[in-house]
């Protein structure tokens, strides 16, 4: 099967691990709302806690699983696997076990490098297959199973018709998450016709993980566009994300990236700062980008006060860490 390139791709699944939506994975209100908020901290020590005192409880294993996936550190990955696997082999009817084992798995084929990721491929099948086939209503290991089908090579289990088999038999049951499963299929064929028609029609109603899903669907649409260099295509979704979700980081993000690679430094730098003061602006390389940013227009102690709050951000990414601590040091 094709795909396009493999580290747009990467990059796509690594944006729904660290941001979507999860949505009644965890049934204490206070941990859901941690996750939702992405008060990982928070729900990584709750988790700790319980499985001290009950080494067998399977939300504790899951919200642990769940914390661990914010950065994807791989010492904190290992140390939520083994909580997860046992849940996995003491209850293997429960769905949400399979699907955060897979999940881990998934963090770790993204960041351990291209034989890590071909070595985990059929357990990441697998434990995503087991979710949906035990709760075939848990939208998020349906979402992640098609994510898969569409990242992972031929020979590795990835095929276009399972996925599109997987968005058809959510229909019935779950007409609006099928709409965002197709959107995300077209998006592979680089449809972009497609893809807007279908998230456009999506009905979130009061549904909250759905409008999360809705927003982080419309963003990997504008990455995807970035990434293809369709500028313009790709400034106009995430004017739309920064119309309907005013308060997140997304959009403005986004946008800051289309005005840098454009020239535009000035508004790019005002966007950026922007998107620096919004919801989720520390699961994003704003800084870095920002800092990007000033450096092109000569400022570079701004840059370095940039580079250095990204680099003591405990979420950013490896690649771009790599970047700014190179550029820190030829600042010296």
């Amino acid at each position: 099967m094709t795909h396009g390139p493999l580290k747009q791709r990467i990059l796509v699944l690594a944006l729904l691990v660290a941001g979507a939506a999860q949505a009644e994975l965890l049934r204490d209100p206070q941990w859901q709302g941690w996750l939702d908020a992405g008060k990982t901290q928070e729900l990584e020590r709750a988790a700790q806690a319980r499985l001290a005192i009950q080494p067998d409880d399977a939300q504790a294993a899951v919200a642990l699983a769940m914390s661990a996936l914010d950065g994807a550190e791989a010492q904190r990955l290992e140390a939520a696997q083994k909580p997860v696997q046992s849940c996995v082999e003491r209850q293997p009817t429960l769905a949400i076990c399979h699907y955060a084992l897979g999940s881990l798995q998934g963090a770790q084929a993204i960041t351990g490098g291209m034989m890590k990721a071909i070595s985990l491929s059929g357990r990441i099948k697998e434990n995503f297959s087991r979710a949906v086939e035990l709760d075939p209503l848990l939208y998020e290991a349906r979402s992640a199973l098609v994510e898969f089908y569409l990242l992972a090579p031929g020979v590795a289990g990835g095929s276009m018709a399972k996925a599109r088999e997987l968005a058809q038999a959510a229909q019935v049951r779950q007409p609006e998450h099928a709409k965002l499963l197709r959107a995300r299929i077209a998006a592979q064929d680089s449809n972009w016709a497609e893809v807007q028609r279908e998230l456009t029609s999506v009905r979130a109603g009061s549904d909250q993980s759905l409008q999360i899903e809705l927003r982080d669907t419309w963003f990997q649409l504008g990455v995807q566009l970035f990434g293809d260099k369709q500028f313009l295509k790709a400034r106009g979704v995430f004017e739309q994300i920064q119309r309907d979700y005013p308060t997140h980081a997304n959009g403005a993000y986004g946008m800051g990236r289309v005005l840098t690679e454009t020239g535009q430094i000035d508004e790019a730098i005002k966007v950026l700062e922007r998107a620096r003061t919004l919801e989720g602006a520390d699961r994003l390389p704003v800084d870095h980008r920002l800092a990007i940013a000033l450096l092109a227009k000569g400022e570079k102690a701004q840059a370095k006060v940039a580079l250095e709050r990204f680099v003591g951000n405990k979420r950013a990414n490896p690649r771009n860490l790599e970047d700014a601590r190179k550029r820190l040091a030829e600042l010296g």
